[in-house]
């Protein structure tokens, strides 16, 4: 509360403020609003003509997350969670009549100690809703869409997640509705984004998306087969760009899974997407790969942890032979690379998937992301982590 000033200032203030303003006419501007405690994106007020000069307004940068998907099998104690600004626990699976379920008592247990943990460290937790897979078969999609495609269960299913985050302590929710495929996809997605932010936004909870690349690794150019509405990015904190699983464009290739080039490309795309339609860039966050993807779809997928247990020399390089399979993955210098572009193109920072699978010591690629935005946020004195 602003100090009461002495009666002789007063007096002497009130003389010259009416003496001013006999000379001046002002016309009173609207106050700065936030969307996100801790987003901080800024909306401006219109401009005015006023014949005094006006004062510039000073708009503080965002602070850079780090945000990294940890699966429900992980064991909570495995990830270290001072790395992180957020935590994405995944997944929380829709049902078609808007209910929440989780996979076991299992994943009940893990959220719960994640939350602990996590809180222990000044890490926030989301609950991320959706994924490729649903706990009762086949895709998510079919469950989601069904969900959002009606007022009815698309209010319940707003209403469990808010239940669900005020009954485990959770600071916010994520979505990763795989993937909207037509207009009507999108707007359904639009609506139930706009409708749970206006409960969480209440509550002081964040909300954040996960997005498709929409950039074809082989051409290079914009996959319209997926549609989001940029409305839907306006009422969301972070937009999660899943800058990988390039393979699966054209024919299977794993070297496409998320080479530097590839997500060049993605980081313009979505530069340009915000730039064009005024919304933050700040909300942007780039995803970056913590597997290896083998050239013969057959064999099994590797965390990154793996591949530098055979040999701390892999940390170094983007593809290795595995028991003569070809793995292509993303090093320590291209996951560096990554971050400079990310912070290069004002984004909001780093995104993981999944935690769970990086390594530990000098080779763990969290501490290379973290360190990176650490020298950046220390220009500005400002880090997400120090705001816990």
């Amino acid at each position: 509360m602003r100090k009461l000033l002495p009666m002789l200032s007063l007096v002497i203030l009130f003389t010259f403020a009416g003496g001013f303003y006999s000379g001046v006419v002002y016309k009173e501007t609207e106050s700065v609003q936030s969307s996100s405690e801790f987003g901080h994106h800024f909306k401006r007020s219109p401009q005015l003509n006023l014949s005094a000069k006006e004062i510039p307004e000073i708009v503080p940068d965002s602070p850079k997350v780090l945000m990294g998907y940890v699966q429900d099998y992980q064991m909570p104690g495995k990830t270290d969670y001072s790395q992180l600004s957020h935590v994405l626990f995944s997944f929380a699976h829709p049902t078609e009549s808007g209910g929440i379920l989780l996979s076991g008592d299992h994943a009940w247990d893990n959220l719960r100690q994640t939350v602990k943990l996590a809180h222990e460290q000044n890490a926030e937790v989301l609950l991320a809703v959706g994924g490729w897979f649903h706990m009762n078969g086949g895709k998510s999609y079919p469950y989601f869409r069904k969900a959002i495609s009606n007022e009815t269960s698309r209010t319940k299913l707003v209403n469990e997640l808010v239940k669900l985050v005020k009954q485990e302590d959770l600071d916010g929710v994520d979505i990763d509705f795989e993937h909207p495929r037509s207009q009507e996809d999108a707007q359904f997605l639009a609506s139930f984004i706009k409708e749970l932010k206006a409960k969480l936004e209440m509550m002081e909870k964040e909300l954040s998306t996960a997005v498709y690349s929409k950039v074809d690794s082989v051409t290079g150019q914009e996959n319209k087969s997926v549609i989001f509405l940029p409305s839907m990015f306006e009422a969301v904190d972070y937009v999660n760009i899943m800058a990988y699983d390039g393979q699966w464009d054209g024919g299977y290739d794993a070297a496409n899974l998320s080479p530097y080039p590839f997500t060049e490309n993605i980081v313009q795309y979505w530069s340009q997407l915000f730039e064009l339609h005024g919304i933050p860039k700040d909300k942007l966050v780039l995803g970056v790969p913590f597997y290896a993807q083998p050239d013969d779809p057959s064999k099994p997928v590797l965390p990154y942890s793996a591949i530098v247990k055979k040999g701390n020399e892999n940390a170094l390089k983007d593809s290795v032979a595995v028991n003569g399979v070809n793995y292509y993955y993303n090093g320590r210098d291209t996951i560096r690379k990554k971050t400079d572009l990310a912070l290069a193109n004002d984004y909001g920072g780093m995104m993981i998937w999944e935690a769970g699978h990086d390594a530990q010591g000098e080779n763990s690629l969290t501490r290379i992301i973290r360190d990176v935005l650490k020298q950046e946020e220390d220009k500005e004195g400002d880090l997400f982590w120090e705001k816990n």
